[in-house]
């Protein structure tokens, strides 16, 4: 099972959202490594919590910069966030309850690559934007 890597080429311009990534990053890879070690349920499930909580808490953090900032493409952004928070809290309770299954741990790392490749493209133009402000 791979780490994710916070990579030069992930970084937007805009130390906050880096800086969130970052951690960002660093739960996934707690995540994976608590499944991959065959920790206790008790220990994943709180590994589970923070990624959720940590997603959320840095999605709001970008849309109130998207909003303050009166980004353009806040309304697609928005949207891909819901959706995003949604799946990730499906396959997580998945994994909770049965477990880190080979099918649900694939679903869990397509999700993360869909987080990544987002970061490079909408997130980079967010923060373009904002650093033209």
């Amino acid at each position: 099972m791979g780490r994710y890597e916070f990579t030069k080429k992930l970084e937007t311009g805009n130390a906050t959202i880096d800086k969130e990534h970052r951690e960002l990053i660093d739960a996934v890879n707690k995540l994976l490594q608590a499944c991959s070690e065959g920790k206790g349920r008790a220990s994943m499930d709180e590994t589970i919590k923070f990624l959720n909580s940590y997603v959320d808490k840095h999605f709001s953090h970008e849309e109130q910069l998207q909003q303050q900032s009166g980004y353009p493409g806040i309304t697609a952004h928005k949207a891909f966030h819901k959706q995003y928070k949604q799946t990730l809290k499906e396959i997580t309770s998945r994994i909770s309850v049965s477990g880190p299954t080979i099918v649900e741990l694939g679903k869990l790392n397509a999700h993360i690559s869909v987080l990544i490749s987002h970061i490079n493209t909408e997130d980079k133009k967010l923060a373009a934007f904002l650093n033209q402000k």
